[in-house]
């Protein structure tokens, strides 16, 4: 995998002939051709997918803002749909609350050739439900005995499972929340769930930390991201996620163009349909 380019500032220092510095910095033009390379990289990955018929789970885990939308936002940006799909479940229904607690997510789970992000994901008993109460000490005892079992069982089914938790510091979460309420285009992101988490910062911090204490297993470990500058945490995601799952480019036919059809025909005249009206001309 290539490099990625760094800018070199004044505060690096040319050693033994090559440039050292205790962080590499790049441009926004740097960051935006890296991350094109890489999104060429997961279509790659997502035809191997579907030539090899594996099946792939990618969970997203974190604290609110953590950057969990933004990053498959652009893990998919390219990707077929049709083989790549975001999950994002809302709350249980009365019904979904009396199954097995794994039974919704387990719907969701890929066929072969297919891949699933969840954003956010069954791990929600272990953050939310169990802070704020929505679940009993019972249940989340259980949940907590069951999912590396539960994980497990995915492995040796052949899955590909693999967990990320995206990690924002206590600064960076109150800066990006006051830029959601202050920004009419992002106040819907906030929710009264939202700012209770804001509140009880140390109950989720000890509940995050009791989770992976149960759940970081050998088969399906955790991988955190720190994501306080975002465009970083994008790449080092996805490059990391590239990495873990060995791949190859699936050779393709050389594609040519049919000749159009020829054949007499008149089409009705564009006056007879309702057009969008043209207000904005671009270069």
């Amino acid at each position: 995998m290539p490099t990625a380019i760094v800018k070199k500032d004044k505060k690096q220092k040319k050693k033994d002939g090559e440039w050292t510095s205790k962080k590499g910095v790049l441009t926004k033009k740097d960051y935006e051709q890296e991350l094109r390379r890489l999104q060429v990289e997961l279509v790659q990955l997502e035809e191997w997918v579907r030539h090899r018929g594996l099946r792939v789970v990618a969970i997203f885990e974190g604290r609110d803002t953590a950057g969990k939308g933004g990053v498959i936002k652009r893990m998919t940006a390219l990707l077929n749909p049709r083989f790549v799909r975001v999950v994002a479940l809302p709350a249980p229904t009365e019904r979904e609350r009396t199954q097995w607690y794994f039974q919704r997510y387990v719907a969701h789970l890929p066929s072969a050739g297919e891949m699933t992000l969840f954003d956010r994901s069954w791990y929600n008993r272990a953050g939310v439900e169990h802070v704020m109460g929505f679940c009993t000490d019972e249940e989340y005892d259980e949940f907590m005995r069951t999912c590396p079992q539960f994980e497990r069982m995915l492995v040796r089914s052949g899955i590909i499972l693999v967990k990320y938790w995206l990690s924002v510091s206590d600064e960076e979460q109150e800066r990006r929340f006051l830029g959601r309420i202050n920004d009419p285009s992002k106040r819907w992101k906030l929710s009264p769930m939202d700012l209770q988490a804001r509140a009880r910062w140390v109950d989720y911090s000890e509940a995050k930390d009791q989770m992976f204490s149960y759940t970081d297993i050998q088969e399906a470990p955790w991988y955190v991201v720190e994501t306080d500058n975002k465009r970083a945490a994008h790449l080092n995601l996805i490059s990391h996620f590239l990495s873990l799952i060995p791949f190859e480019e699936v050779p393709h036919e050389d594609i040519k163009l049919p000749p159009r059809q020829k054949r007499s025909y008149s089409r009705p005249p564009k006056s007879s349909q309702r057009m969008v009206p043209i207000n904005y001309e671009v270069e």
